[in-house]
């Protein structure tokens, strides 16, 4: 099916409007690298200053072409773009590249002039991408606008190719996304488009990652983001991803910035600067990697193998401490070296020395590869069921020799029929990279990179799309008369909740020391009393709260040392009263909260509760609504997870309640995303199975 960016990645005609003959500068660059590439179809340069540029004449402007134009590249001052997109759309130009800087990267009037071509944009239908770009290079259509260097084309040099799958960059830094080319390119990993989102006055990176996602050239992406504009588009793109299966690997920059929001809650001050993205791509399963050659070992791992079908790795080696280090590598990121069968160590063993071994990692020893033990080695093992992964450690620094043949090692990774991953501990020569490209080999030289891909890759495997939250399982309710202020005390935060449909135990506010004989006839003994205002959202730092209270006579003392506490360290609060509330039974503590992030919205998060919820930060984020197995996918991704499965003998908790619960909370926060800003519940405590959760405490800050 035509997606509406064909005629942007494969033109049949592009002008390049402010062309020139000086290749030394940018503008000459750009028809230099579309030659240099071997683009087929036509180029019409456009510079009032020339009558011809390298053997093409040269237009006045986009008007003097006279024929249909799918593509127009921008490379002239910044004041010039606006009247010369004016002109492109006059002449029917489907897409434009906007090289040129000095807009909203500026600020100040350069702002103005970025939303006047978006609105030209909209109003003339034209796709436009940039401004302050780098353009792009569509590899399969031989399409190189762009003035990169990395794109640039050696006379005679074959390319280095191992890869059969492709994998596809969009970037929101030029620089960086090229980078990423260029460094594919030495690994031999082939690639279907780069993209460098600029400053995304039109197009964005959600838009190119549709693209990608629905391209058939395309079976690995790489993102490189600072953040996303076009919200709705990228996500539809992400769930496209995550239902076919095509793995997303992201570098999210910017998580060291501070928070641009004053935070009342734990839950809103420990999302950190990036929180609400990670929640995002670890929704739709993308592999997150915050370092430029982890994430291009990931995508060539990806691009070279099937997914695995298990966690096990067998790992062979010519070097035992190689072999050893592979296995601490792999072993550290939680997947197994298991030994091997009697059987299989047998047949491996009589294809190498005496001293090598093959328990698994698999030493052949170098008189095993001139022998054919390695080779021999990784035939039996991609056709055992004992492993689902091979990882081969080997020199390859060898200018001459190879340590298999093509004919032998091809067709056994042919068959795909187990991701085996190469490492080269000593530099791999350019000889051995060619030669085992040819049997589809993408050799890596970076062991810890190694292993985590390895990692991702069996991770991927087992992803599934999270089902749909249950939005209509709650009945929607009319909150607006508990906002009324911007935040809530402890006793507004569970009227809400309660008329929200959220299970409470009793409990009684009480303002004046003769209702407390009521409140106490009706919460019985033990008690809870807590002070209540919405100006102290963390009441235990103020002397704010007394437990186990048994007697009538600690009531009435505890309710007049509650509020001198609260004059004292708060005489500015607005004091409600004090709260009476059962003492409640024991459990794990856990915190349920959410919070409104500016590009995505709202959030839910879970995580260990009580009073060092923000000394451990074992918390987890996704975005809200999430359904119960959903909320129970985050449970288990906490490190605090054994806790609620019975650690050391301990009952194991009601999971999933508390799972139904965090689902019935996000579904809370989604429906009144515009009214409510963040929940947070600290603690809620969970009980033995069967037995349910409890709210402890609440606080609900409204939408200001």
């Amino acid at each position: 099916m035509p997606h509406p960016l064909d005629s942007f990645f494969a033109p049949a005609s592009i002008a390049l409007i402010g062309a020139s003959r000086d290749h030394e500068k940018i503008p000459g660059r750009l028809l230099s690298m579309l030659r240099r590439n071997e683009y087929h179809g036509k180029i019409y340069p456009v510079n009032p200053n020339y009558t011809g540029i390298d053997g093409l004449p040269c237009h006045k402007s986009i008007a003097d072409i006279g024929a249909p134009i799918d593509l127009a590249v921008i490379i002239i001052p910044a004041r010039a773009v606006l009247p010369a997109l004016e002109q492109c759309a006059a002449a029917g130009v489907k897409n434009a590249v906007i090289i040129s800087s000095g807009f909203a990267e500026e600020g100040g009037d350069s702002t103005a002039m970025q939303e006047a071509i978006a609105d030209l944009a909209r109003r003339t239908g034209m796709r436009i991408s940039g401004p302050n770009a780098e353009g792009f290079l569509s590899h399969v259509q031989r399409v190189a606008a762009t003035f990169s260097p990395a794109v640039d084309v050696k006379p005679g040099q074959a390319p280095l190719v191992a890869t059969a799958r492709r994998i596809g960059i969009v970037a929101q830094s030029g620089g960086i996304g090229f980078a990423y080319y260029n460094r594919a390119k030495a690994l031999g990993v082939a690639v279907s488009y780069v993209v460098s989102t600029g400053n995304e006055s039109d197009l964005g990176a959600g838009e190119f990652l549709d693209y990608l996602v629905q391209d058939a050239s395309t079976d690995v992406i790489l993102l490189f983001i600072e953040g996303i504009r076009d919200v709705e588009k990228f996500l539809v793109a992400a769930q496209r991803a995550a239902e076919i299966k095509k793995p997303v690997i992201v570098t999210k920059v910017g998580r060291s910035g501070a928070g641009e929001r004053a935070a009342a809650s734990h839950t809103a001050s420990m999302a950190g600067w990036s929180a609400a993205y990670d929640a995002v791509f670890a929704k739709y399963g993308f592999i997150v990697s915050n370092d430029l050659d982890e994430a291009l070992t990931i995508a060539a791992v990806f691009a070279g193998n099937p997914l695995p079908k298990g966690d096990r790795v067998a790992v062979v080696t010519v070097s035992g401490g190689a072999g050893i280090w592979g296995t601490d590598a792999v072993a550290l990121r939680g997947l197994q070296v298991p030994e091997l069968s009697r059987s299989i160590q047998a047949e491996i063993r009589a294809l190498m020395p005496s001293y090598g071994t093959a328990r698994n990692p698999i030493d052949v020893t170098a008189q095993g590869v001139t022998s054919g033990g390695l080779q021999r080695s990784v035939d039996l093992l991609t056709a055992s069921n004992e492993v689902d992964a091979i990882l081969v450690m080997l020199s390859l620094s060898s200018e001459v020799r190879m340590p298999f043949k093509e004919e032998e090692l091809k067709p056994v990774l042919a068959a795909q029929k187990k991701s085996v991953v190469f490492y080269s501990y000593t530099l791999p020569s350019d000889f051995a990279r060619r030669e085992l490209a040819k049997s589809g080999v993408v050799v890596l030289s970076g062991l810890a990179h190694v292993g985590v891909a390895l990692r991702q890759l069996v991770d991927f495997a087992t992803f599934d799309l999270p089902k749909p939250a249950e939005e209509l399982r709650r009945p929607a309710h009319d909150l607006s008369a508990f906002l009324q202020s911007p935040v809530l005390s402890e006793a507004d935060s569970k009227a809400l909740l309660r008329a929200a449909g959220i299970a409470l135990p009793e409990e009684v506010l009480v303002a004046e020391k003769s209702g407390l004989d009521d409140a106490i006839a009706r919460v019985g003994f033990p008690l809870v009393m807590k002070i209540q205002s919405p100006d102290i959202p963390h009441k235990s730092e103020v002397g704010g709260v007394r437990v186990n209270v048994t007697t009538k006579g600690e009531v009435f003392l505890a309710f007049e040392q509650l509020l001198n506490n609260a004059r004292r360290h708060r005489p500015d609060a607005a004091v409600q009263g004090v709260l009476l509330a059962p003492m409640t039974k024991k459990g794990v503590e856990i915190i349920v909260g959410t919070m409104t992030d500016k590009t995505f919205g709202p959030m839910v998060m879970v995580g260990l509760g009580g009073i060092t919820t923000e000394l451990f930060r074992d918390v987890v984020y996704r975005p809200a609504p999430v359904s119960a197995a959903e909320a129970g996918a985050m449970l288990a991704a906490l490190k605090a997870a054994p806790l609620l499965n019975g650690f050391r003998g301990a009952a194991k908790a009601d999971v999933a309640a508390l799972a139904q619960f965090i689902a019935d909370i996000s579904v809370l926060a989604a429906r009144h995303a515009g009214e409510i800003a963040e929940i947070e519940l600290n603690p809620v405590l969970v009980h033995p199975e069967g037995q349910g959760v409890t709210i402890v405490d609440a606080l609900v800050v409204g939408r200001r």
